[in-house]
């Protein structure tokens, strides 16, 4: 039998980073094969191991997630196309599905950004061990690796001491790359066909979620998609309406659109760069001026930023139940029954389950509430940490792993607060934050979406 072998190609794998601004990885890629004279096939793969269930009994991904990342995925898609290219979808396990990519075009190189997350290093381990060549990029942070004061392992392990050392002498951040305006060759038709043949292109159906008129992000109207045309529409909207310069005071609301910047779940896709976000602030300063709030924002991006070194430092202890500190004493217990009363929304705590009613129908809740969440499961009802954080994956539109499971741990005591377990008060905050009862009203049992 003769088989032919292809001309080699380059395989730009999208992960978490759908879009074509401040995309190194894809730089790379397409540097790659302009080098090599050679064709560059984008592909998304939709990981099948991911329609498992969790230890906890529930899928790890749900259907407003499903929904968020259908958007980001059309919205590249288009891009793509827009440029000449096009973008493949594949369903499977995504070492299988690249490594068998890759040997169909000629031993193709993959191409993908670095995500430092347990499972996603897997990955990329699989994929090395069947003999497919892959550079990973590292592109997710405001700081590239050369502009930390130490290496990611010496870093400190709690936010404030790392905050101080990179604020110091002043905040340096990496500039965002210039947006793809041109990409290179697709691999020729007969070899598409020959992909398509072997892993014939998927596109899964559209996964569809119940839209609420009481959502804080209504991802379905549309200055609210997926993708990265709206994230970049919805930065320069929000500088355009100074709410930058109301961030610090609002960003502990709980209802409506303007209390935070929102851009957590375009972020989470990769549809919008932190980077290209933080330079829209730095140039908000430069119009309107500076105040503590367009600092907290940089603040905030910080954090984001810490939970993605701590992830090179630490790996997959962030994510064993005893943490950063085994030898403390740690919840061991997990009742089911409990767990599921604050999975539905039923604690009997009316603030709690708001929070939870709005996060199930929503596939989104405010920084502020989640905390609340998070505190009143791990310490009020004693279950372990994990399930919460896990149905946080299952259900935020904006789930990342290191901002998941950094926040999670923070809150268990586990992780890097010198304070230890941390509890939140639920009758406090809600007097504080939620002193008319406004917000629980919203979301109680019998309360309704507005038509």
């Amino acid at each position: 039998m003769h088989t032919t072998t292809l001309k080699s190609s380059v395989i730009y794998w999208f992960r978490n980073d759908l879009r074509l601004h401040d995309a190194a990885a894809l730089h790379h890629a397409i540097s790659l094969a302009e080098q090599q004279q050679t064709s560059l096939l984008p592909v998304f793969v939709h990981d099948t191991t991911l329609e498992a269930m969790t230890p906890w009994g529930f899928v790890r991904t749900g259907a407003h997630r499903q929904a968020w990342l259908r958007m980001a995925i059309d919205d590249v898609s288009e891009h793509l196309a827009s440029l000449g290219s096009q973008l493949l979808e594949f369903s499977g396990d995504p070492a299988t599905v690249l490594a068998s990519l890759s040997k169909l075009l000629g031993h193709a190189t993959v191409i993908c950004e670095e995500i430092a997350a347990p499972y996603e290093q897997v990955q990329i381990d699989t994929l090395r061990q069947s003999g497919v060549q892959v550079q990973t990029h590292w592109q997710s942070t405001l700081m590239s690796r050369q502009d930390l004061p130490d290496s990611p392992e010496n870093l400190p392990d709690q936010f404030t001491k790392f905050r101080q050392l990179v604020e110091k002498p002043q905040f340096k951040t990496t500039a965002p790359a210039p947006s793809i305006q041109r990409l290179p060759k697709l691999p020729e038709k007969s070899d598409l066909v020959s992909v398509k043949a072997l892993w014939p292109t998927t596109h899964p159906v559209k996964p569809t979620a119940t839209s609420d008129s009481r959502a804080a992000f209504p991802y379905k109207q549309l200055n609210f998609h997926g993708g990265e045309h709206c994230a970049l529409q919805h930065v320069q909207r929000y500088c355009e309406r100074l709410l930058p310069h109301t961030y610090k005071v609002t960003r502990n609301g709980l209802q409506g659109i303007d209390y935070s910047t929102k851009w957590s779940p375009w972020l989470a896709t990769g549809a919008l760069s932190a980077r290209t976000a933080w330079q829209a602030i730095q140039r908000f300063e430069a119009q309107h001026g500076a105040n503590d709030s367009t600092y907290w924002i940089g603040f905030e991006l910080l954090w984001r930023d810490h939970f993605r070194w701590l992830h090179l430092k630490h790996g997959s202890r962030l994510y064993k139940q005893t943490g950063l500190w085994p030898a403390l004493k740690t919840n061991t217990h997990h009742d089911a029954a409990k767990f599921e009363a604050w999975r539905s929304g039923q604690t009997g705590h009316p603030f709690i389950d708001a929070g939870m009613r709005e996060l199930n129908a929503t596939g989104y809740t405010s920084n502020r509430m989640r905390q609340n969440l998070a505190s009143f499961l791990i310490h009020d009802l004693g279950c372990d940490w994990r399930a919460g954080a896990a149905w946080f994956e299952t259900q935020l539109i904006d789930y990342d792993v290191y901002s998941n499971q950094g926040n999670w741990l923070y809150l268990s005591g586990q992780g890097t607060d010198p304070r230890g377990s941390r509890r939140f008060n639920p009758d406090k905050q809600a007097h504080d934050y939620d002193p008319d009862g406004a917000y629980q009203r919203l979301w109680s049992a019998g309360a309704k979406a507005a038509c």
